[in-house]
């Protein structure tokens, strides 16, 4: 059968790439770099899924006037380390195939910086199967606002009403369920509450089970 929906919107991290819990190890050497304490474990349990002014906010929590300067050191060692590669999740390129091989178009949608996700894309061999990328800063507001789904909507010429969007963080249900999308949660660090089982379609545990739904017909 041929799946319902005639788009699908990618978030990134924690999505299709296992990147969460390397963005964890991060934030160690980058504080002992700048002369900074090592953050507490609230510091990564309550920045999950936060991005643009919301991470800024949440990092100046903990370390201050500070936070500007950390937060530029983490994403540069990034940098260094995801040249290296990063794994993807279980069942990712399957599910790529599947949608190229039916014609979906399909778009990345990353709170990340662009450079970061066409490296990503890149040095995983995943570029290929996507029609183009959004970032954080091609909107003016973050997840959970739904701007970045919406743009990525438009870019590749489908109604939001019609597009999958597929998201692993809290934030990212809230967007894609405000967009008007066929919201899909696929549970990476952050656990399902009861929140997301109201916001959500669907709750998949892998992108193996994402494929399935969408070829029994049922997104």
């Amino acid at each position: 059968m041929a799946p319902k929906v005639k788009g699908v919107i990618f978030d990134m991290d924690g999505l299709m790439f296992d990147t969460e819990r390397i963005w964890d190890t991060f934030w160690v050497p980058c504080c002992r770099k700048l002369g900074l304490p090592d953050p507490p474990q609230e510091f990564y349990s309550g920045g999950r899924g936060l991005a643009g002014d919301g991470l800024r906010a949440h990092i100046a929590e903990f370390y201050g006037s500070a936070a500007g300067e950390l937060l530029e050191e983490v994403w540069r060692y990034g940098d260094e380390q995801f040249d290296r590669g990063v794994p993807c999740k279980p069942g990712l390129k399957e599910l790529l195939e599947y949608l190229e091989q039916i014609g979906l178009p399909r778009i990345v949608a990353s709170s990340s910086p662009k450079a970061m996700i066409e490296r990503n894309l890149q040095t995983t061999g995943t570029a290929r199967y996507f029609h183009d990328v959004v970032c954080g800063y091609d909107v003016d507001k973050c997840k959970p606002d739904p701007a970045i789904f919406l743009e990525a909507a438009r870019r590749i010429g489908v109604d939001i009403h019609d597009c999958l969007v597929l998201e692993d963080s809290h934030n990212g249900v809230r967007a894609g369920h405000a967009s008007g999308a066929v919201t899909v949660m696929v549970p990476d660090l952050m656990p399902v509450t009861g929140e997301m089982k109201t916001l959500y379609d669907f709750c998949c545990k892998d992108l193996y089970e994402v494929r399935a739904l969408m070829e029994a017909g049922t997104i």
